[in-house]
């Protein structure tokens, strides 16, 4: 439609181009790692996976423990997969913003900075050329990593600029990351779009988990045959056991926070994950001034930083306390020698208890000690996952956090317990009357928000932030400037807004329905403990500029 941008579209290398960079690379790598058990096992791995590409496309399972390397090694897959096949591009699926940079680093590396385009909502502009940023639009380049709702959001979506990228997805190798994490209110509609995509648009579809929950043994994917990349499952956790996993002896003995802060401080490298960001503030209030607090009130830069520096200390072998929401559960790359974590489902405690001798380096198994803490989870998925797995765990045959075979029970289970009522919404909307050719686009596309729109995003003032801020003031909200803005973001609740509006403690910025929100005072976002959403009023001194 615009001969000026389709002369910048594409001019990538293709597939073929890129492999032998890519395996290159990998091969180095494999040959220059330490010989331990672990890297011995992730080399097998790798093996199972590019031996695996040569079966005709369809849907795939990666079942491997953390740790165990699935990022490249399910990038060997891909890349073969397609080679053998002639399918197109790799797209990689990520629930998480806040990992998602990671995986792209990492590919990055092995395939060359501008073959891999990213498509999210926290991407610098740094990182942006006029042609990477076509290229997110219409996804025409061969490496993509991008997120679950972008992904999702895009093939139920009804506006064009949603739907540019669509044809490109056919003929792709797609590999859904921690395929665990798809929201449960949305499991059906999730699950038929990639039934569609297998059927119709020669794409492979890669589950790819160290907790595989049960997607193909009912609904939409249950008619279409699944492989599982991985011989033995069973034998590989056995091998690649490398912590003890403590369950609680009675589920009813509930553990005080002062009482889990006195065991923590016994430790001087540590992790501990709890359910909410309130008690992981008291907690780590009370474990001492020295702990490392993480959670999503912290902004994405600032989290980022607190991460380098917990890695950097972990290989020094210093003291590093840490207290964190489940943010660190899927994809973050930390390695403790001892996890404690808050009760809660099946999959949260072993994604927790990845986090725990994770590269084998201890000659004794990690240590993970789950507790009861002293309420349960506020209501919603994550209270569902606790009470189910609490039900469980009192059969006569209780799943256990480190058996692959427990994982589809348990997601069996939780997802019986959503009552979902998606399939007949979805099916009313775009299957009813097919027919007849009416499709109730608009109203399933404003169904399909894998993200509950009860939060509103907050610019926070931290490191840099204060001249981008004073950039938007001054300019307005361009694009390049709400870019570098995303990194020092912050979501809160919606009915949380009219409070701090009123006390002064949050401003909106004049330009007409802006909704771009913005803190006040500097000593609102704390060092520590990022944007302090518990203060009602300011100090006198504060008022003083």
């Amino acid at each position: 439609m615009s001969l000026e941008k389709a002369v910048i579209r594409g001019g990538y290398p293709p597939l073929a181009e890129l492999a032998p960079i890519f395996f290159a690379k990998l091969d180095e790598k494999e040959h220059n790692a330490p010989a331990t058990a672990v890297n011995h096992i992730r080399a097998e791995i790798r093996a199972n996976c590019e031996e695996a590409a040569k079966l005709p496309p369809g849907l795939f399972s990666l079942t491997v423990p953390t740790g165990g390397g699935k990022t490249l090694s399910g990038t060997a897959f891909a890349l073969h997969h397609a080679l053998k096949h002639g399918l197109k591009r790799v797209i990689y699926v990520i629930p998480y913003t806040s990992i998602i940079e990671q995986t792209a680093n990492v590919l990055r590396d092995f395939l060359g900075a501008d073959n891999v385009v990213e498509h999210h909502s926290n991407l610098a502009p740094d990182k942006e050329t006029q042609q990477s940023n076509l290229a997110a639009e219409n996804w025409d380049a061969p490496v993509i990593v991008t997120t679950t709702v972008q992904f999702f959001e895009s093939l139920y979506a009804c506006r064009s600029s949603r739907c540019r990228k669509l044809h490109n997805i056919a003929e792709s190798v797609v590999i859904l990351d921690e395929a665990q994490l798809l929201p449960p209110h949305l499991l059906w509609p999730c699950t038929e779009a990639l039934a569609q995509l297998i059927r119709h648009y020669r794409v492979s579809i890669v589950l790819s988990t160290a907790t595989q929950p049960a997607l193909a043994t009912s609904g939409p994917l249950a008619d279409v045959s699944v492989h599982e990349i991985i011989p033995d499952p069973q034998a590989l956790y056995a091998r690649l056991k490398r912590t003890n996993i403590i369950l609680p002896a009675d589920l009813n003995k509930y553990s005080t926070w002062e009482e889990i802060a006195d065991k923590l401080r016994h430790y001087s490298q540590v992790l501990c994950v709890v359910n909410t960001r309130r008690d992981a503030k008291e907690l780590a209030q009370l474990v001492g001034e020295d702990t490392i607090y993480l959670s999503t009130l912290l902004c994405g830069e600032h989290r980022s930083r607190k991460i380098a520096a917990i890695k950097e200390r972990l290989v020094a072998g210093a003291p590093v306390r840490v207290v964190s929401t489940q943010l660190v559960e899927a994809g973050v790359d930390i390695d403790f020698p001892v996890v404690y974590r808050a009760f809660t489902g099946l999959a949260s405690i072993a994604q927790a208890a990845g986090r725990c001798n994770r590269e084998g380096r201890s000659e004794t198994p990690g240590k993970v000690v789950v507790f009861i803490p002293p309420k349960p989870s506020p209501s919603g998925t994550l209270r569902k996952a606790e009470d189910v797995y609490t039900e469980l765990l009192a059969s006569e045959n209780p799943p256990l956090p480190d058996d692959p075979e427990s994982y589809p029970r348990f997601f069996m289970a939780f997802y019986q317990a959503q009552n979902d009522d998606g399939k007949k919404r979805f099916q009313d909307w775009l299957m009813k009357d097919y027919a007849n050719f009416e499709f109730q686009f608009r109203e399933a596309a404003a169904a399909f928000q894998m993200i509950e729109d009860n939060s509103v995003p907050v610019i926070v003032r931290y490191g840099e932030s204060g001249k981008c801020i004073e950039a938007l003031r001054a300019a307005g909200p361009k694009r390049d400037i709400m870019r570098h803005l995303q990194r020092y973001t912050v979501n809160i609740f919606k009915n949380w807004l009219p409070n701090l509006l009123k006390w002064g403690l949050l401003e909106e910025l004049p330009f007409t329905g802006s909704g771009i929100y913005i803190q006040t005072m500097p000593s609102l976002y704390d060092e520590i403990f990022g944007l302090e959403m518990e203060r009602e009023s300011l100090e006198p001194d504060e008022l003083l500029f």
